[in-house]
């Protein structure tokens, strides 16, 4: 009896730490399970642009990204919501890259690079990645929780926001409406 309350009690703690190691405000709730914004699509609000360098040392910016639909993803590789969602990135880039979806993975590196890349390879990750750097925190800060997911439309207007997990069917439904699939 005593050690199962302890091994509850232990879940407990162990899940309680999970939630506040995502959440840069000491694991709120709310802030974890933030609805998603959307704005009108006539009144979208223009994307900040940015300039990256990726994991290969190739430069990008936002302007790379004209014409088709991108998922900008913030994340991390110790996050267990981040390490959640990318097997869906991963699925849906492989379904729908050819059809206008591009996916930007953006690490905040807080285990070093080298920690970023072996992820990457681990996770099969097959879309473009990068570390974050001061420019993308500017433009789309403050990020207070990760995961957070931009979706950005073909003229680089933000049409959602997403703070914290969803799922692949979150993301697949906005690919289809702005791809019109």
């Amino acid at each position: 009896m005593k050690r199962s309350r302890v091994l509850s009690i232990l879940l407990a703690v162990v899940l309680a730490f999970a939630v506040i190691s995502c959440s840069g405000n000491g694991g709120d709730a709310k802030a974890n399970a933030a609805p998603e914004k959307t704005a009108p699509r006539q009144n979208l609000q223009k994307a900040p642009n940015f300039n990256l360098t990726t994991l290969e040392g190739k430069t990008i910016s936002l302007a790379d990204y004209k014409g088709k639909m991108l998922i900008l993803n913030m994340w991390d590789t110790w996050c267990p919501p981040c390490r959640a969602e990318i097997p869906d990135f991963v699925e849906l880039y492989e379904q729908y890259k050819t059809k206008g979806l591009e996916i930007l993975g953006v690490a905040f590196g807080r285990e070093g690079e080298l920690a970023v890349r072996k992820f990457v390879k681990e996770y099969k990750i097959n879309y473009t990645g990068a570390l974050a750097n001061q420019d993308i925190m500017n433009g789309y800060g403050p990020i207070n929780s990760i995961p957070t997911t931009f979706i950005i439309d073909q003229d680089g207007n933000i049409y959602k926001k997403y703070i914290g997990f969803r799922d692949k069917a979150t993301f697949e439904k906005d690919i289809k409406t702005l791809l019109n699939l």
